[in-house]
């Protein structure tokens, strides 16, 4: 199963009229008229994304798992209104701040149905689209890392991007606290049907620890070993190593390539016996990562 199909559009008084502005990632700065993304860290290796309209002076926060970053940027940011809280699923450390940030600012908070978020306004589920910003979304339910955890796509064709939650990681996934293994490489697979080229925002800085796991996994594989290079560089200089790409993932993420000889290899001789299907690789993969 890919992508859901589109279902009718809801969102906080936003309408479908128009043209969005164009998109510009990572950048503080920026023309004014253009829509941005900007990560604000939150506890040890957490981010909360901040979607940013700038001609509307409106932005929404995705995960907030601490409300603090999110009011010192708009108290740094006057004039601004924190419109929407999209959540992914209910761990704490991405519904924390939501009810703190619902109280001071008014947002609408969108989370998913088969979950309890707090203060939440709208149950999202499976193949339902949302707006925000100018921007629809679509909601894919991706069950592994909890039960309920939800996506949000946005599918532009020059430059589609996602909003991963702690399903899809750089270089890795999601520890399964309540999924199965099947339910976490269902999800995945799901994800990986997206474009190439769609940039994947996840809620972890997490990609060094692993592209380590992932080097071990394929010792040889030459476009892990650039990216180890690449990520320590940024990281060293105290940057951010994402968002990612996806293309990139199917490269360098041992979760996406079960189907990859080598992998297949890799994980049946950890485990002792040769592993005859991709979940089982997956699986495997996962149990290994845990006590990596």
């Amino acid at each position: 199963m890919g992508l859901p199909e589109p279902a009718p559009v809801s969102g906080a008084g936003c309408s479908l009229a128009g043209t969005a502005p164009r998109m510009r990632l990572c950048d503080p700065l920026g023309d004014p008229s253009m829509f941005k993304i900007e990560a604000l860290p939150a506890f040890t290796d957490n981010y909360i994304w901040l979607l940013q309209d700038d001609a509307a002076r409106r932005c929404v926060a995705v995960d907030p798992g601490d409300a603090a970053p999110v009011l010192n940027w708009l108290s740094a940011h006057p004039g601004w209104q924190l419109s929407d809280i999209l959540v992914t699923h209910h761990h704490h450390d991405h519904v924390g701040g939501v009810e703190r940030l619902k109280a001071q600012t008014g947002a609408r908070v969108y989370g998913p149905a088969a979950e309890k978020i707090p203060a939440r306004d709208e149950a999202l589920s499976d193949g339902q689209r949302i707006e925000v910003l100018g921007k629809r979304l679509q909601i894919i339910a991706v069950p592994g890392h909890t039960l309920g955890h939800i996506a949000y796509f946005h599918a532009d064709p020059d430059q589609p991007w996602l909003l991963s939650g702690d399903t899809l990681f750089a270089a890795g996934c999601g520890r399964l606290f309540e999924g199965t293994p099947e339910q976490m490489f269902e999800s995945l697979t799901r994800l990986a049907s997206a474009p190439d080229h769609t940039l994947v925002y996840c809620t972890h800085e997490y990609t060094l620890s692993n592209l380590r796991f992932a080097q071990a996994v394929e010792p040889h594989n030459a476009d892990i070993a650039a990216r180890i290079g690449e990520v320590t560089q940024l990281r060293e200089a105290g940057r951010f190593s994402l968002p990612s790409r996806l293309d990139i993932e199917r490269k360098t993420n041992p979760f996406l390539r079960s189907e990859v000889e080598a992998v297949r290899q890799a994980a049946s001789q950890h485990c002792g016996s040769p592993l005859a299907t991709n979940v089982a690789v997956f699986a495997a993969l996962r149990a290994w990562k845990d006590r990596f």
